[in-house]
């Protein structure tokens, strides 16, 4: 029972990762002006965060008696987001608060990468276990 809890929490991670990042973010840019579609990322970002930190352990310590690796690779996006969250988010934000634009693009491009690795380790996980 628990290996299908584990599958079922790991789809949830790979989807809703997926979704925020290609639909819930582009939504917000296309349906409210920029300054508007930012506040409110500012606001949803924390969560966001969070939602994977919590998904992503859950999912290790569901993986845990039936698969070290997935275990592991799902333990290492949880503890990966904790940075995310703490150190990079706010830096991104005091860059585009403080008119940074080169280093706001650095550090958004860093964000987006390790989401996108998020991401292709869940579709990993997930593909090599069909």
């Amino acid at each position: 029972m628990t290996l299908s809890f584990a599958v079922l929490t790991t789809a949830l991670l790979f989807g809703g990762m997926s979704l925020y990042s290609f639909g819930f973010a582009a939504f917000l840019f296309t349906a409210f002006p920029p300054q508007a579609a930012g506040a409110a990322l500012r606001k949803a970002f924390p969560w966001f965060y969070v939602f994977v930190m919590a998904t992503a352990a859950l999912a290790a310590l569901l993986w845990w008696p039936h698969d070290r690796l997935s275990a592991a690779l799902m333990a290492a996006v949880a503890l990966s987001t904790l940075p995310l969250r703490q150190w990079l988010m706010p830096a991104i934000n005091r860059a585009t608060d403080g008119g940074q634009r080169r280093r706001f693009q650095w550090l958004h491009s860093l964000s987006v990468v390790v989401t996108l690795a998020h991401i292709a380790a869940c579709g990993w996980l997930l593909a090599r276990i069909v």
